[in-house]
């Protein structure tokens, strides 16, 4: 595994190795990766390589390989340890679009926190990018991307829960991405 995996060329690579097989999750982490390069100049000059390749990488744990826990940010985040990633970015990867509320669901709590969440500007733009992008790379206002997760999932089910949950985090971690890069939230 190439040392430069917080770089945005060493991300991608990794997930194009891994995510094209998936269909629409990979269309989804390029459209993902694409809008957090957009979102970049909400975050520290020296956060932006970062922000981008954990967009690269936040699906990784959905690969068929890499599966354990079934909890796709959790398992990426070991397959990322395990393998020498920064620390940062594994925590970027663990903690992307509200994880902890889906960890509570799974019963997978004390697993996630093994990762500290940090709570950033970085981490926020990651949000941002994730939740205003579709499941087949779709640009998509926040809402309407919430509501597709919550028809996706069926009522009850531990995803549709977690989302529902974490919606109000969710949308504050947009909104701050969003106030960042000079927009108002419609």
């Amino acid at each position: 595994m190439p040392s430069a995996l917080d770089t945005p060329q060493g991300a991608a690579e990794l997930a194009e190795s891994l995510l094209p097989p998936l269909g629409n999750r990979w269309l989804h982490t390029q459209a993902v990766a694409a809008r957090a390069r957009e979102a970049a100049v909400a975050v520290s000059e020296e956060d932006r390589d970062l922000l981008v390749a954990a967009a690269w990488l936040h699906d990784i744990g959905y690969a068929p390989e890499l599966r354990d826990t079934g909890f796709h940010p959790l398992d990426g985040a070991r397959f990322l340890e395990a393998h020498g990633a920064p620390s940062r970015l594994v925590r970027l990867v663990a903690h992307h679009s509200g994880a902890t509320y889906e960890a509570e669901q799974r019963g997978l709590t004390a697993e996630l926190a093994v990762y500290e969440r940090e709570d950033s500007p970085v981490l926020d733009a990651l949000i941002f990018a994730d939740m205003t992008t579709g499941p087949a790379g779709q640009t998509f206002e926040f809402d309407r991307r919430i509501d597709e997760i919550l028809d996706r999932y069926e009522a009850g089910s531990e995803v549709h829960t977690a989302i529902s949950k974490a919606r109000p985090y969710l949308g504050t971690a947009v909104e701050r991405t969003l106030a960042r890069l000079g927009d108002q939230p419609t």
